[in-house]
């Protein structure tokens, strides 16, 4: 079975359809440190990953959009999510419109759209789902899917749109939940418990084996220092404001309200929050160690994200965080991936389809 991956990153969605039986035969993202790690994963000698904008490759009648069975992806989601005060307007809002056209040129059967919540709430799924019907796609649904319920151990909610042409594809059920039932959620301590106490600060350790090659830190000030020890166990901002006043940062003593996670400790026996893009960054989020007085680790993020450590990754520390902070998580990449692998296998058997080409569908972009 062949799938194609937008927007792919570094390759999330990829490792888990990979690890369900899937062929890529596209990966496609704009960014070129992602390209590179998407690479080093799935496709060495460069076949079928493709460095560019998407929109842009779609106008090039030199680009062609292999026959795939499923497309997948997660269009940036900046464009919906509540962090963005100007995403009113915001031209990414409008990514998932050359996403379906890969999905015509591919003919593929069915579509995984991931992206945050907030997307099950805009107008633009129903333009969406509309689109996707004049395309053939009779079943359409999206819902709110939480990575911790299917092993990954994070509580990461992603809105999901599931989409075939080929009879319905049920939903994954969950393997994982917060009552323990069937199994428990796997917390912070199941995924970085074994790591190292200390990792290095500073440069990354580019000839360690993994998991050593992402377990660095920052060099803190000796003020963000003392900051973290001032954090006790599941505490956050407002702590270290009760406790510290005098290393408090005015702007949190003068905003009262909100913003509970930041400078927030991880807890040993929960999942971990949302990771983002800018983890290594306490003062963005809960994102310190559980214990020791530190911001979590490159590797500490990956696998709370879900990333196994024979995952090889390629950038700048910056450039790897954002891949990292973006991407599907794979075990909930693999539980979308086993259901649609099971309604493409029970398909009546039919000739190998093939790619097409002409002019996109003209769809009008009135609100619904």
């Amino acid at each position: 079975m062949r799938v194609i991956d937008l927007f792919c990153g570094a390759g999330g969605f990829s490792r888990g359809f990979a690890d369900a039986g899937f062929r890529p035969v596209l990966a496609n993202d704009h960014a070129p440190a992602a390209i590179d790690t998407y690479r080093a994963n799935f496709d060495p000698d460069g076949a079928h990953s493709v460095l560019g904008d998407l929109p842009g490759l779609l106008a090039d009648p030199s680009f062609v959009v292999p026959a795939a069975d499923v497309v997948v992806g997660g269009p940036p989601c900046q464009g919906f999510s509540l962090l963005n005060k100007k995403r009113v307007g915001d031209e990414r809002r409008d990514l998932w419109r050359p996403f379906l056209e890969v999905v015509r040129r591919s003919r593929a059967s069915v579509f995984v759209m991931e992206n945050v919540p907030q997307l099950l709430r805009s107008h633009e799924l129903g333009d969406l789902v509309r689109m996707a019907r004049e395309l053939g796609f009779r079943h359409v649904e999206g819902r709110k899917l939480c990575a911790a319920d299917h092993g990954a151990p994070t509580v990461r909610h992603r809105a999901i749109v599931l989409a075939s042409r080929v009879g319905p594809v049920d939903w994954p059920e969950p393997t994982h939940a917060k009552d323990g039932a069937p199994a428990p959620w796997r917390t912070v301590r199941d995924a970085i418990g074994d790591l190292d106490d200390a990792p290095v600060v500073g440069t990354r350790i580019r000839d360690a084996a993994a998991p050593l090659d992402l377990h660095f830190g920052r060099n803190p000030t000796p003020m963000s220092r003392e900051r973290y020890r001032a954090v006790p166990p599941g505490g956050n901002r407002f702590d270290l404001q009760r406790s510290r006043p005098d290393i408090t940062p005015q702007c949190w003593i003068r905003k009262t309200s909100g913003g509970t996670d930041l400078f927030g400790r991880l807890w040993w026996d929960r999942p971990s929050v949302t990771i983002r893009t800018e983890f290594f960054k306490p003062e963005k989020g809960r994102y310190l160690h559980p214990e020791q007085h530190r911001p979590i680790t490159h590797r500490e993020a990956a696998r709370l994200q879900g990333f196994p450590d024979d995952f090889a990754f390629r950038g700048t520390k910056t450039q790897i965080a954002r891949q990292i902070g973006n991407a599907v998580p794979p075990p909930l990449a693999r539980a979308l991936a086993a259901e649609v692998a099971r309604t493409l296998a029970s398909r009546p058997l039919a000739p190998p389809v093939r790619a097409v080409s002409e002019p996109a569908l003209t769809v009008s972009k009135a609100r619904c």
